[in-house]
This record gives structure tokens, sequence and C-alpha cells, in this order.
């Protein structure tokens, strides 16, 4: 590893932000949840949306 850094401390700055990029994707995931899938229920049209809402929280679960 460059300039001699302790692979500890890498890999607890690695988990770190992996739980950073994972609290971005759930708050991403619930404003699209909010906004385009009640949208779509509103229209008439969320088999879509939920559609790919449980897509999307079907990757973040296995990530």
């Amino acid at each position: 590893m460059d300039e001699d850094t302790y692979c500890i401390d890498v890999l607890t700055q690695i988990s770190a932000a992996n739980k950073a990029l994972q609290a971005v994707a759930v708050g991403l995931l619930e404003d699209h949840l909010r906004h385009c899938v009640m949208q779509a229920a509103a229209d008439g049209n969320a088999d879509a949306k939920i559609k790919e809402a449980t897509a999307a929280i079907a990757r973040l679960v296995k990530s």
C-alpha cells in the first residue's frame, strides 16, 4: 500500500464509505417512493413504478 498506511485503517475507511453510500441509496429510494411511485399511483400507473422500486430494493439487499 502507498505511504505505509495501516491495512486495518484502510478497511475501516472502506467500511465507513460503504455505509455512507448505503445511506445515500436508502435516501434516494425513499425520495423515489415519495415522489415517483406516489405520483404514478395517483395517475393510476403504479404497477411499473412498484416493480422498478422492488428491483432497486432487491439490488440494495444483495449488496
